[in-house]
């Protein structure tokens, strides 16, 4: 299977925000935006796969600053790594002003696809080949993040985490002397 370069997989996605998407206070609901990010981030996954794909995880989202009616958001989205079948999607989030010329980071989230056939069976998918710095440096984390995400989903026991073992160390309970 053909390995594919980080960058072939960069989506960018842009919504203005319309009455309809906020909320009493004129912000941005939460709900819309993880909507969007998750259509964001599908694209950049069935690019680096060729493939349908289904979102099966969402990392923690940080809502840093609120996003404004009127607003424009721009989601940027691009594989760090894949596995097997499953790919792990980096997106960062700004909400630009376009008449004050402002572009201002509000998220960056990670999700997770797999990579699915006919069947709804996992489908394998081509390795990824970080080029710059920081895709290689996201590309070697992705390892730990991964395994958290196994971790906290109850697929991977403490024992058996060797990327976040010092970290699970903290987490695990002793037993009583």
């Amino acid at each position: 299977m053909q390995e594919k370069f980080a960058k072939e997989s960069y989506t960018e996605m842009n919504e203005l925000v319309l009455p309809n998407d906020t909320n009493t206070f004129g912000n941005l609901m939460g709900g819309r935006l993880l909507y969007w990010m998750d259509i964001c981030s599908a694209m950049a996954a069935q690019k680096h796969c060729n493939n349908q794909v289904v979102t099966v995880s969402v990392d923690n989202v940080s809502f840093r600053r609120s996003i404004k009616l009127g607003e424009v958001v721009t989601i940027e989205a691009q594989v760090t790594r894949a596995f097997n079948t499953s790919v792990e999607v980096r997106m960062e989030i700004f909400a630009q002003n376009l008449p004050l010329g402002t572009k201002v980071k509000s998220n960056e989230a990670y999700y997770t696809f797999v990579s699915i056939d006919e069947n709804n069976k996992p489908k394998a998918i081509p390795a990824l080949i970080p080029e710059t710095e920081n895709e290689i440096k996201l590309y070697e984390a992705a390892l730990q993040r991964r395994e958290l995400r196994l971790l906290l989903a109850g697929k991977l026991k403490p024992e058996n985490a060797k990327e976040i073992g010092n970290l699970v160390a903290l987490f695990t309970p002793k037993e009583a002397e």
